[in-house]
């Protein structure tokens, strides 16, 4: 099939974000604009106009009743799904680059950028105490001296919270006590993206290392390396709930275009797709033009999106082969 395109930016996507329905796609972009669309034909829903910078992350809650966003601006807002009705706003001293929301709903965890003199702050607030936002006071702020986090995702239960640094770290931060609970450095350069499995024992971590790496959730223990060919500059990826398939996108970053050979520059990227257990790619996918910033698989695994430095979201949904498919050992 081909994909449904959604033009709603005009700059390159920073984010997608399906809810736990996947009836609704989220998407921001290096724009003060935050898209809501109906992920089975694309249409638009609304918009959530505020920001007055990019905005480099966005995240809903279980059951899509708020949406949290982080933008360059220095703020964090909160907002309410249905109608786009700002609820709450936090001020920061340097861009947001990480956001999210526990299971609950009731705690929401973002990070800040190590910039003009400030160090990057992992924050933590809960929106059951109204004068934590009033005051601007987390009740519980980590600072991040040695590198900033670049993405972050939520552990089972609220617990903890994952982190992946500019120096190739992945941490684990708890919620209650702020300790880190475990480090692994699994990557020599600084992780791109950190998404986990629907049944969260696994999450999968990318790197501009051209790796992408699945550990365990509590332990942080390395299972399996996909071997990346070497087009994949910076890997992004997803996996579904119920396959063994991951899908990687990347591509040479815009900026190094200009001072790379013709030879050797990869400026068209492409999705790659892996098979988890033997660790083989099965297929790729063309589409965007510029590298691919984003990937998210739709909760039910049947189609995903991806998010491009073309400023395009497109929605991929699957043909009937694909489900009969069964790579030979």
């Amino acid at each position: 099939m081909r994909p449904i395109l959604l033009q709603g930016h005009e700059r390159s996507i920073t984010q997608i974000k399906y809810n736990r329905e996947g009836d609704l796609l989220f998407s921001v972009a290096k724009d003060p604009i935050a898209n809501v669309w109906y992920s089975v034909n694309g249409e638009r829903l609304g918009t959530y106009n505020g920001h007055t910078g990019a905005v480099w992350c966005v995240d809903v809650d279980w059951d899509t009743k708020n949406v949290l966003t982080g933008s360059a601006d220095n703020s964090c807002r909160l907002w309410d799904c249905e109608t786009g009705k700002q609820l709450a706003l936090v001020e920061t001293n340097s861009a947001v680059r990480t956001c999210g929301f526990d299971f609950s709903g009731n705690i929401i965890m973002f990070s800040t950028d190590k910039q003009m003199g400030y160090q990057c702050i992992l924050n933590y607030f809960d929106l059951r105490d109204p004068q934590q936002i009033e005051d601007n006071q987390p009740y519980l702020s980590l600072p991040c001296n040695e590198s900033k986090i670049t993405s972050a995702v939520w552990g089972p239960l609220g617990e903890f919270v994952i982190a992946g640094h500019e120096n190739g770290e992945i941490n684990q931060y708890s919620a209650k006590s702020g300790e880190i609970l475990k480090v692994a450095k699994e990557h020599t350069k600084q992780i791109n993206d950190i998404q986990s499995s629907v049944d969260l024992t696994m999450v999968i971590s990318a790197s501009k290392d051209c790796t992408a790496k699945e550990c365990c959730w509590l332990s942080l223990t390395h299972i399996w390396l996909p071997s990346l060919q070497s087009d994949l500059l910076t890997p992004l990826l997803s996996r579904p709930s119920w396959t063994m398939y991951v899908v990687m996108g990347g591509g040479q970053e815009a900026m190094e275009v200009t001072t790379t050979s013709t030879r050797i520059g990869k400026f068209e990227a492409r999705l790659v797709f892996f098979h988890a257990a033997y660790e083989e790619e099965f297929g790729r996918v063309k589409g965007h033009f510029g590298p691919i910033n984003c990937v998210a698989f739709h909760p039910d695994g049947k189609s995903y999106s991806s998010g491009g430095e073309d400023g395009y979201v497109r929605i991929h949904y699957f043909d009937p082969q694909y489900f009969d498919f069964e790579l030979e050992a």
